[in-house]
């Protein structure tokens, strides 16, 4: 599912909104994750899961296609937690084999 079938599917349970405003309140919510990510803070959603970001360290890396080695400059990266709430209804009745 992409952003947009979100907004449409918010917009088809939600028909007292229009579907311009749904779309405002995604992207806001999104834009308030971001930036808390972005100060460094750690966005918990109940039952969903938890979006933190993690720092990786540089490191040498190589170019794959050369061989030749490269540095790779240190960054942080997001890294989501599901929620147990959420790992409970995927995993309930799931046979995987």
């Amino acid at each position: 599912m992409i952003k947009s079938e979100l907004v449409q599917r918010i917009a088809e349970a939600n028909p007292h909104l229009y579907q311009r405003d749904v779309e405002n309140i995604v992207n806001a919510i999104l834009d308030e994750i971001v930036a808390a990510l972005g100060r460094g803070d750690r966005v918990e959603l109940r039952g969903f899961g938890a979006f933190s970001v993690k720092a990786r360290p540089a490191r040498t890396g190589r170019n794959p296609r050369t061989g030749e080695h490269v540095d790779v400059d240190g960054k942080a990266v997001p890294y989501f937690k599901t929620g147990k709430e959420m790992r409970e209804r995927l995993n309930d009745g799931v046979d995987l084999e």
